[in-house]
């Protein structure tokens, strides 16, 4: 995924919740941005709220 295919900051945060990832917008920004690790458990989650796979996501 490129910067073009950014999902808006809020989106996100508002829906990993309901996955059980407490994401709030800030943490999205720092993940965007590289100041921000993503655990295995937030990659699945994360991949499931934009309904690709984890693959689709570390793709370059």
């Amino acid at each position: 995924m490129d910067s073009s295919d950014k999902v808006g900051t809020t989106q996100p945060a508002d829906w990993l919740p309901l996955q059980g990832i407490e994401f709030n917008k800030n943490t999205v920004q720092c993940i965007e941005s590289g100041n921000r690790f993503v655990t295995d458990l937030e990659l699945k989650a994360i991949a499931q709220v934009l309904g690709v796979t984890a693959d689709e996501l570390l793709s370059e």
